[in-house]
């Protein structure tokens, strides 16, 4: 892995939503929530568009329900139930030519990963695409994110169904700690922005060398 990348030059900027009814513990009823929400509009894989949800599922309403959040207490990307559902449908098809196996838990969807091969941002799977406030701007997702080998020849697709909306779950899309594994996150409060840098294995490099002794 390469040192002296300075990988804050190139991130790509978010606006930070917020919640009008607060998603956490230990606050007051009608609190806005803390948590840091982001704007997603629709989601890619390969270039093409995930459909047979209904959209508005990714937009925050009045009550607080719906929208998109990104926590790392969840270990894995979270979807509310039809999201996952048209989700996994369209991942599955772009990975046809991979034998699926028996799903490993928590998984819904688990693939024999004898023959897959590898590359820089391993495995060589189909990209994820979080599209944000325009289609030029959007969070990409590499294998080393998107999945989990759970044993020598058994991959799975590292997101979770999380229910049915509206009663369950809250947040909709909740991005958990293994997609944002090796991607530089900078929350800028003072100006409301989340920047991101997808993964960090495409240059060579990983949040582990991260250099907290220098000086902005």
């Amino acid at each position: 892995m390469l040192p002296g990348i300075d990988v804050s030059k190139s991130l790509i900027y978010t606006p930070l939503i917020v919640d009008p009814v607060t998603t956490g513990a230990n606050y007051e009823e009608g609190e806005p929530s803390s948590e840091y929400f982001i704007n997603v509009t629709s989601i890619k894989i390969n270039g093409k568009v995930v459909s047979g949800f209904n959209t508005s599922l990714l937009t925050i309403d009045k009550d607080g329900y719906g929208g998109t959040k990104i926590s790392s207490v969840n270990p894995y990307t979270v979807m509310e139930t039809s999201i996952y559902n048209a989700f996994v449908d369209l991942f599955t098809k772009e990975l046809s030519g991979v034998p699926r196996v028996t799903p490993v838990e928590p998984f819904g969807v688990c693939f024999n990963s004898t023959n897959l091969g590898s590359t820089r941002v391993d495995p060589p799977v189909p990209t994820i695409d979080l599209v944000l406030q325009s289609e030029s701007v959007y969070w990409r997702i590499f294998g080393a994110n998107s999945m989990v080998q759970v044993s020598q020849d058994v991959l799975c697709l590292g997101f979770v169904d999380n229910g049915q909306s509206p009663s369950n779950p809250r947040t909709n899309i909740v991005i958990g700690a293994h997609q944002i594994e090796d991607n530089l996150l900078q929350f800028d409060l003072a100006s409301s922005r989340l920047g991101f840098s997808s993964s960090l294995l495409f240059r060579q490099t990983t949040c582990s060398n991260f250099n907290f002794t220098s000086v902005a």
